[in-house]
């Protein structure tokens, strides 16, 4: 694999998204839409997380960005329960995708992606290495989350370590997104004079966003460096 130094794209991108989320804030009623959304979502109880997991399956297998509903899920449930949502949700999601490359559109989607030079090393790479491979990947994607969970239904790997290996591998991002959707909005319940934490809870709050962000990164560069000996 060549050794030449890559843009790191996922947390350019990351970045980027956090820049227009705050001038969103910044220009638009966020706070009015935070709260509708809050609302609608608690409208439905118990079954809201449940409902929630459904939505993001269904838009995995769409290639809605994955990320929005990441963000989303920590804005309407908070830290813990949007991250089950969102994990479990973009596990399904990948799992439909995988499956039906896998048994109903396989034809299709490798006569789109199979002569890929880039999906053949990581074909191959799967053959050799299995489960270890997919969750690599996972934790530092060489290819978009939502074409990848197609394509790895092109390969040799079984269903069983492929959505334990997808359940794992993701189980990081998932953190970090669903935090920012969390510390978001706990940032403009203060703006309307809505949040009631002390000054010590929110410095608690920013060192745990940045120790999360610390750790992803050092996470996903440890996967890009495996993933370097093994393609």
């Amino acid at each position: 694999m060549s050794a030449r130094k890559t843009w790191p794209w996922k947390w350019i991108v990351t970045g980027l998204a956090v820049l227009v989320a705050i001038v969103a804030v910044k220009f638009l009623p966020i706070a009015d839409w935070l709260k509708g959304f809050n609302e609608w979502t608690k409208s439905f109880g118990p079954w809201g997380v449940l409902f929630y997991i459904g939505v993001y399956a269904i838009a995995t297998v769409l290639f809605v960005p994955g990320w929005i509903l990441t963000v989303g899920a920590g804005v309407a449930f908070g830290l813990f329960w949007g991250t089950v949502a969102a994990l479990i949700g973009a596990t399904i999601g990948a799992t439909f995708a995988f499956l039906i490359a896998r048994y109903v559109a396989r034809g299709a989607v490798s006569k789109r992606f199979g002569k890929s030079k880039k999906f053949q090393a990581i074909d191959h790479a799967i053959g050799q290495e299995g489960w270890k491979m997919v969750g690599l990947l996972r934790l530092s994607p060489l290819i978009p989350f939502n074409l990848s969970n197609y394509l790895y239904g092109l390969t040799a790997i079984a269903f069983v370590p492929y959505f334990l290996a997808t359940l794992i591998g993701m189980l990081p991002g998932t953190v970090l997104y669903v935090y920012l959707g969390t510390i978001g909005k706990i940032g403009l319940e203060a703006s309307k004079g809505a949040g009631g934490k002390s000054a010590l809870e929110y410095a608690f709050l920013a060192i745990g966003l940045v120790a999360t962000i610390i750790v992803t990164i050092l996470v996903s560069r440890a996967a890009r460096r495996a993933l370097k000996q093994k393609t």
